[in-house]
């Protein structure tokens, strides 16, 4: 049925078995079989939405990758971040971005914000069998609103949980292992009416606060010189911040932590 404005959907009638949740698995828990990508951090701010994530992905007491990227875009004005097993997040991140281009091609416009966050919200419950099993993926959603009649508004964030309900957060949310820590961090610092570099030194600080605290969350690496990814959503359209524009807000926060190492 080429003319299905959703793509997993007419992939689910024409190759299911391309689906990530729709492939047989073995019997048994697999948690400790893949590496898992943590903690993502998001903050909405006057231009729109700042997204932050570390680089660290861990398998077990092991470190299985120093420089994953789990923040992306999505499309050209919405943000998608990964906290859960690495290489089942990353292929829905991708299977996500085509379901977004391929309703715009099909429909001749984009959907909606909303429309967006629940389109992931059912990708995320189709693979609620594997979730089952240990490989879990929950994504962080957020983005600029165009149709938004209130601009104080149009900066929004989505969370959702395993079983893909969604959830509208107000101001900032981080998901992943260290996101307690990220979410306490930010619970002292966010105010609204923050401007966009505001927002990105306090994405960074609130990760530096998770990697103090949990194992699996990666806090900067000065010698290796691998930074969080660091993006941005505003009415002009996303951006990532180039690797020279992240170390140079990274080390200002190292700088002035190595002098109040406690906060």
């Amino acid at each position: 049925m080429p003319g299905v404005s959703s793509f997993t959907e007419f992939l689910s009638r024409t190759a299911p078995e391309l689906l990530p949740g729709r492939r047989p698995l073995p019997p048994g828990m697999a948690t400790d079989l893949a590496p898992h990508a943590t903690t993502i951090v998001a903050i909405t701010c006057v231009e729109g939405v700042v997204m932050v994530g570390d680089r660290r992905a861990t398998m077990g007491n092991l470190i299985a990758n120093r420089d994953i990227e789990k923040v992306h875009a999505a499309d050209e004005y919405s943000l998608i971040g990964i906290a859960g097993t690495a290489g089942v997040g990353l292929e829905l991140m991708r299977l996500y971005q085509v379901e977004l281009e391929h309703y715009e091609k099909i429909e001749g416009t984009m959907l909606s914000l909303h429309g967006k966050a629940n389109r992931l919200a059912t990708m995320i419950r189709n693979n609620l069998g594997a979730a089952m099993q240990g490989l879990a993926v929950i994504p962080l959603f957020a983005g600029f609103d165009l149709d938004a009649t209130d601009p104080d508004k149009a900066a929004r964030i989505y969370s959702f949980d395993v079983a893909g309900g969604m959830y509208e957060e107000d101001g900032y949310d981080s998901i992943g292992s260290g996101s307690l820590f990220a979410k306490s961090s930010l619970k002292k610092r966010y105010r609204p009416g923050l401007t966009l570099d505001e927002a990105v030194t306090l994405g960074i600080e609130a990760l530096y606060d998770a990697a103090d605290d949990d194992t699996a969350t990666g806090g900067p690496d000065l010698i290796r010189k691998i930074y969080p990814v660091v993006m941005t959503a505003t009415a002009e359209g996303n951006r990532r911040l180039t690797d020279e524009e992240a170390a140079e807000v990274t080390e200002a926060v190292v700088a002035r932590r190595r002098e109040n190492p406690g906060g």
